[in-house]
This record gives C-alpha cells, structure tokens and sequence, in this order.
C-alpha cells in the first residue's frame, strides 16, 4: 500500500509539472492576432445603393468565382421580390436585399463581411486562423481552424457561417475580398461585373474622398452619411444611400472598435486555459488513485 502510493504521488507530481508546463505556454498561442499598422493603401469597394439596380449579378459571380454552384443566374433579381431579407451564408457569400420592396425605387443593399479595419473575428480566434491582410482583405485559414466558431459570435455585422451540414470537415464560410484575384491584379468578381457601377473599387482613402464628393454634389440623393467610415473603428466597404440604413441594414454600432470587447472575454478565459490532454492526466491520475484504495481496503 506504501509502496503504491510513493508511486502515485510521484506519478501525480510528474502530471502537476506537465500541466502547469502546458498552461504556461496556453496563453501565447490561445490569443487573438496583435494590432498592427494599418497600410494607408489598403483596398476598399464603394456602395453606392443609389445607383444599384438589384439585378443580382455580383451574386452570380461571386458564386462563380468560388467555384459554388451558381444555378440559373435568372434566380437572383427575382428574390429581390419576395420580400425576405436574406443573409450571406455558407451557400452565398454576398446577397442583394432590397430595403422596402412595396418602393420601386428603395435602396438596394448588398451584403457581404465588411472586412473591418480592426476585425473582432479576428480578435476572437484563439488560434490565429482569421488575419487582416495588408490590401485590406480579412481572410480565413482552413488549416488552422478549430471550428469554435468565435469568430461568429464576435462579428458585429454577423457575417460568418459554418457548414453545419458537413459532417466532415465543416468550414467557416464568408467574402474574402476575392483575395485570391485581387493579389494578381483582378478587381473582385461583383465589381467587375457590376453593369451600373454600383460598386466602385479602390483605396479607402480614395473611396472616402468620392463618397462625401457625391453627398455634397447631391445632398438630395443621399443621406448625409457613409455608412463604414468609423463604425466600429472603420470598414473597408463603405456605404451610400437615399435613406439611414441603420436599423434598417446594419445595426447601431459606435465607433469604438470591436475588438476591445471580444479580446477582454476571449483573453481572459484563456489566459489560464489548462489543455484537455492534462485534465485528462488528472483526472486519471485520480481514478487510478481511487481504484487502488478501494482494492486495498477490499483485501482487508
């Protein structure tokens, strides 16, 4: 029985240190990427829903550009008549909604992720998966990714889904600016083949400049806004349109940027996250310890 029990509590100390080896090292790598420098030159589009036409053609080639199935590209303005109020998922990366279909003329708004400039996605993946690249572009990594699915509860625009239907290999799914395009010089695929215009690409800085050009040229057309300009510390698509698409579209954000909160919750409880192969070890230990001092006392 003495004998049993040296044995165990050196076992025991041997897990202790190995525990408190790995918590240690936990928090470096269960922690949101670190702020960095913003480039002046980063990308952004310009919507302008004044102009749009709902015609659905940024939804067909943003399917066709991902290599999801398309259908009959005939579908898509007809869904701007029905009267629902879609959201991009794991079948559509952008949707085109139309704000108050009983108005010809209402805005027309198309979704898709915002590519913040401060991404609280990014700030919630404890593994680095989600990163805000230098054009502007805030991308996903497969090969990385746990499939917690943070990323989705942090967003503010709730913008990223997940391939519930999967069993296997399930993805987090969202707009990644064409990323793949755009490095090799290309314009995203619903800019490209935007017939009226309705989306305009180029430098943030740029698009701010032509965005408030537009407002003060017209001030009858457009509501006295840009929607993306400093909610939530800033976007890289920016919005026009006739009417405040607040509580309409988007919600109500302020201007402080997201990641402030979700890095204060997410940090903290993994800041001493303890890995599951130690609690296993652990718990184990403890088992094992129960299972010998029942044996003994049952040989008594």
């Amino acid at each position: 029985m003495s004998q049993n029990r040296r044995d165990f509590l050196k076992t025991f100390a041997a897990i202790g240190t190995t525990a408190a080896t790995l918590t240690a090292v936990t928090p470096n790598i269960a922690k949101g990427s670190s702020r960095r420098e913003l480039s002046i030159d980063r990308k952004g589009v310009l919507v302008d829903t004044t102009v749009c036409i709902g015609c659905g053609k940024c939804e067909w080639a943003c399917k066709t550009a991902h290599n999801m199935e398309a259908g009959n590209f005939d579908d898509y303005s007809s869904q701007l008549t029905d009267g629902s109020q879609r959201r991009p998922s794991e079948n559509a990366l952008t949707v085109v909604n139309q704000i108050d279909t009983s108005i010809m003329n209402s805005d027309k708004v198309k979704l898709q992720c915002m590519h913040c400039d401060h991404p609280a996605c990014e700030s919630a993946c404890i593994v680095s998966a989600i990163t805000k690249q230098e054009n502007g572009a805030v991308t996903w990594d497969t090969d990385k990714c746990i499939g917690c699915r943070y990323c989705m509860v942090a967003c503010p625009f709730q913008i990223p889904a997940f391939e519930y239907q999967k069993a296997l290999d399930p993805k987090i799914v969202k707009c990644d600016f064409c990323y793949d395009r755009t490095k090799e010089g290309k314009l995203p695929a619903c800019v490209e083949i935007c017939p009226v215009g309705a989306l305009t690409y180029g430098t943030r800085e740029e698009l701010l400049i032509e965005a408030k050009r537009r407002i003060s040229k017209d001030p009858d057309k457009y509501f006295d806004h840009v929607f993306g300009e400093y909610e939530v510390g800033g976007t890289s698509w920016l919005y026009l349109a006739e009417n405040n698409l607040v509580n309409k579209v988007f919600p109500k954000l302020g201007t402080n940027t997201a990641p402030g909160v979700s890095e204060s919750i997410q940090h903290g409880l993994f800041a001493y996250f303890v890995p599951p192969v130690a609690l296993y070890a652990l718990l184990g230990g403890v088992m094992w310890l129960s299972k010998n001092k029942d044996k003994n006392e049952g040989g008594h």
